[in-house]
């Protein structure tokens, strides 16, 4: 049985090696996979994930920010672990002393990070990104000569990396990409060096597998899940995550009578309401107020009213025998029924990403290997689950 608050997610491990192996053999032997395991590895938990991820055979790990490459190290991951986003000049002596790979494109930062390598003695492997469209991150491709020539000039810096984002490789017309691909190469033609070139995330892994490259950074799909409805499904993927909670009340209203705040639901029969004990403080999207449903017994019950901070009701009506703690699936499997991420992003008009970055670090997750729970992870504990506390999981 769970521990705590009936609230919880559970994240398939081996999903998530599933996934890895499957980009592997679809993009052959030759390039590196760095898993993406940033935002809390997609709301999945970067720990567990990179280290999922690495005993599948990613040889790297690639996170936003300087925080999350301390959080894999202080977990004890050993791998490169590449900084993909910004990192001040101020940042320099912990990217440094954490012996992680940041993303470098302003001169204020390559020099603080060569003052921080010298002062600790160390040599610093650094990725260069090129803006070849996207126009975000990155320096233009008539500025990476020069910038990669005064990278050569500090002794404590080596260029590991040269990379570029594609803006549009989720859609179906790959003409931007394939325009964002050759200006690219012709940057990297122009650089001598032994870095690892790297420009295909989930959407090119799967449609342009061509362009593997040295390296893949596959993000969502490491997750189970597509980015977008345009991309193929040439990579037999398995969703990772599950979302559930349990009834924790069950009440009767008579026709006429209103749920939630706004009372924007009036039961229009006799009525059986349940309570689930969570809500958009734990990322259950509120624009799925009176639209989504949840799974209860194996069947849909549809959300009645508005989504609260803590908690949203469901008409479970014709659920004859729905009973309080049933489990209540808000995303995965129960049964023969599923209610996949897709159908929560396309009701709450976002994508499968936001949805799963917005599970809440209060929410718990049960990691689960061929379906029982091996460790658990919560704001007030980490624990190794041992075979007579293992959580009995129904996979998604």
């Amino acid at each position: 049985m769970e521990q705590g608050r009936p609230v919880w997610a559970e994240v398939d491990l081996d999903a998530v090696e599933h996934n890895i192996r499957e980009i592997r053999r679809h993009i052959g032997s030759h390039a590196q996979i760095m898993a993406v395991v940033k935002a809390n590895a997609y709301g999945h938990g970067a720990v567990p994930m990179g280290r999922a991820a690495l005993q599948a055979g990613a040889s790297q790990l690639g996170v936003a920010c300087v925080d999350e490459g301390v959080q894999l190290r202080g977990a004890g991951i050993d791998a490169s672990i590449v900084i993909l986003g910004y990192v001040p000049p101020w940042e320099a002596d912990v990217a440094v002393g954490y012996g992680l790979s940041p993303s470098v494109t302003t001169q204020d930062t390559a020099l603080a990070l060569e003052q921080a390598a010298a002062n600790a003695g160390k040599s610093v492997g650094v990725h260069v990104k090129v803006d070849t469209g996207m126009a975000r991150l990155g320096l233009l491709p008539a500025d990476v000569p020069d910038f990669v020539h005064l990278l050569s000039t500090l002794p404590h810096l080596s260029l590991a990396g040269l990379y570029t984002h594609f803006a549009s490789a989720d859609e179906a017309d790959k003409s931007f990409t394939k325009r964002q691909f050759r200006a690219f190469m012709q940057v990297s033609q122009r650089i001598e060096s032994p870095a690892l070139r790297h420009v295909a995330n989930s959407a090119a892994v799967s449609d342009l597998p061509e362009m593997a490259l040295d390296m893949v950074r596959p993000g969502i799909a490491i997750y189970g899940c597509y980015p977008a409805t345009e991309v193929s499904r040439k990579l037999d993927l398995h969703p990772a995550l599950s979302l559930k909670s349990r009834i924790a009340r069950i009440t009767s209203l008579a026709p006429g009578e209103t749920v939630s705040y706004g009372r924007t639901w009036r039961a229009k029969r006799l009525s059986r309401i349940a309570l689930v004990p969570c809500g958009y403080a734990d990322g259950v999207p509120r624009l799925l107020s009176n639209k989504g449903s949840v799974l209860v017994r194996g069947q849909r019950a549809p959300i009645a009213g508005r989504v609260c901070m803590d908690h949203f009701m469901v008409d479970v009506t014709a659920i004859q025998d729905a009973a309080m703690h049933d489990e209540v699936v808000l995303i995965g499997r129960q049964g023969e029924e599923v209610i996949p991420v897709e159908e929560v992003a396309k009701l709450a008009r976002t994508i499968n990403y936001e949805v799963l970055c917005a599970i809440a670090p209060r929410v718990p997750r049960y990691y689960l290997r061929q379906g029982k729970g091996v460790e658990r992870q919560s704001l007030v504990e980490h624990t190794q689950l041992t075979p007579a506390v293992r959580v009995e999981a129904t996979l998604a």
